[in-house]
């Protein structure tokens, strides 16, 4: 994908997000660091821009909450920056790849911490297979099936200059 296709596909899950849920009423969007942060921010504008309303939006950092924090070495905490109340709201996690569904599990997980919510619902730029946990995302940008010999890099603007989606051979499968 480059930086137009992924543009599309945002704005496609933003109208997809008005249409499931009726319009902004009780919407929150909060991504997960590193890159579903900006693209939670993104999807933020073109809310805004559709509707003239702006629906809140913040990080839900999943790194503390997850199953191999003592199996792979330390990594740093990343963004959590929930400023609103997200009782009673409808949150939607924005990630951008959907892989095993073990980060979307830890940041459910770190968001009960902070409220409960009425739904959940999940939004990815890009849905890769190979799930562990029964986890679906509501909104997809882009289906790429791979092989555990692949990787997907996402690179965005805001993180990596760039705006662009490949799928690249690793040379082994990543412990997880």
């Amino acid at each position: 994908m480059d930086a137009k296709a992924i543009e599309r596909a945002l704005a496609r899950i933003a109208h997809e997000i008005l249409e499931r849920n009726r319009g902004v009423e009780n919407l929150v969007l909060l991504g997960i660091p590193t890159r579903g942060y900006p693209l939670a921010k993104r999807l933020e504008k073109k809310i805004e821009e559709i509707e003239k309303v702006i629906v809140p939006a913040g990080a839900v950092d999943a790194t503390l909450y997850r199953d191999d924090l003592g199996l792979k070495e330390t990594q740093p905490l990343k963004k959590m920056d929930i400023p609103f109340s997200i009782d009673g709201k409808v949150v939607i996690m924005v990630d951008d790849v959907l892989f095993t569904g073990r980060t979307v599990r830890a940041a459910m997980n770190a968001l009960m911490d902070f409220g409960r919510p009425v739904s959940i619902q999940l939004a990815v730029l890009i849905d890769r297979g190979h799930r562990e946990l029964p986890i679906k995302a509501d909104y997809v940008g882009k289906n790429i099936p791979t092989s555990l010999k692949e990787d997907v890099k996402v690179h965005i603007e805001e993180v990596d200059s760039v705006n662009e989606v490949a799928v690249i051979p690793i040379e082994e499968r990543r412990e997880r």
